[in-house]
């Protein structure tokens, strides 16, 4: 039987080529998880109920610790659309006021020196140096403009950081988390005892029940060692197993579960179970023994 790790061994190198393809975090997340569901339905077809349960928990919280790596999701900060930018570029009311108070005393201005220059020719100086000082206020405001839109391009125009999933780093990973499965599972396997062990010790009521049968031999009571002879299919019964006789004249005969010998009384007529079936579920445990009339052989060779 393949461990977890072999079959993930076979398919890492195309897992690694999904893994650097993906975008986001989120896609890596739902290729691993859908191949980690993949290797359990291969791995569990030989595992005893107790080992298949142990494997579905611990899978079930890879599954989940593997969720966590989508935290680690990029973090978009939304952009101003156009009705922010416009909001935000636009002059504001008390701008414009200001703007046309300053407008007004610049005319005012103009309008005081144009009326003085029949009388003072230096006026024209004076006008000449006003039209500098509001040049070079237009052109202030000009450069401001520029600088603010070219810096509001480049933040729009910045490149957004990509976050890549390191594939050799998070499979490696992976792989000792999906090894240490197998380590659990290996020492829940069932231990294979061998034909000579007979196990009685783990069966206590039995155990009671033959010492109390030596008991009864020692003291020289056949009776008392027949009725505690009664009290096998219970125990028997606890433990699962049913004690199952040989039913001739019954549908079903349950003859599929024993082993007949001929009777070396050529008059008996009578089948005689000596040792009954022990069945447990569907499950033949051990054969029973009957044993059947002569004439019964003579009618199955005709």
């Amino acid at each position: 039987m393949k461990t977890l790790l072999e079959l993930f061994t076979k398919e890492r190198n195309s897992l690694e080529r999904e893994i650097e393809k993906a975008n986001s975090p989120e896609q890596v997340v739902k290729l691993v998880q859908n191949k980690l569901d993949s290797l359990e339905r291969n791995y569990i077809g030989e595992l005893s109920v107790s080992q298949i349960r142990l494997v579905s928990f611990f899978m079930e919280t890879l599954r989940q610790s593997l969720a966590t790596l989508t935290a680690a999701s990029e973090k978009r900060v939304s952009q101003p659309d156009g009705k922010n930018i416009n909001s935000n570029t636009a002059p504001a009311p008390k701008s414009l006021i200001l703007k046309g108070i300053q407008g007004l005393i610049g005319l005012g201005i103009f309008g005081e020196l144009f009326s003085l220059t029949p009388i003072a020719p230096g006026a024209w100086m004076a006008i000449l140096l006003t039209s500098v000082l509001v040049g070079v206020e237009v052109t202030l405001q000009l450069d401001k403009g520029k600088s603010e839109n070219s810096l509001d391009e480049q933040r729009r125009e910045a490149p957004k950081p990509m976050i890549q999933v390191d594939s050799k780093v998070f499979l490696d990973n992976l792989a000792d988390a999906l090894n240490t499965i197998d380590l659990a599972v290996a020492s829940a396997s069932p231990v294979k005892k061998s034909l000579d062990a007979t196990g009685i010790e783990e069966l206590p009521e039995l155990l009671n029940l033959l010492q109390r049968q030596m008991g009864a031999s020692f003291l020289g009571k056949p009776q008392m060692a027949l009725e505690l002879t009664k009290l096998l299919p219970q125990i028997l019964m606890e433990q699962g197993i049913r004690v199952q006789m040989y039913r001739p004249n019954e549908q079903p005969s349950y003859r599929e579960y024993f082993d007949f010998e001929p009777s070396i009384d050529p008059s008996t007529k009578d089948y005689v179970t000596i040792t009954p079936a022990l069945l447990k579920g569907d499950r033949l445990l051990r054969r029973g023994r009957v044993i059947e009339p002569t004439y019964s052989e003579e009618l199955n060779i005709k």
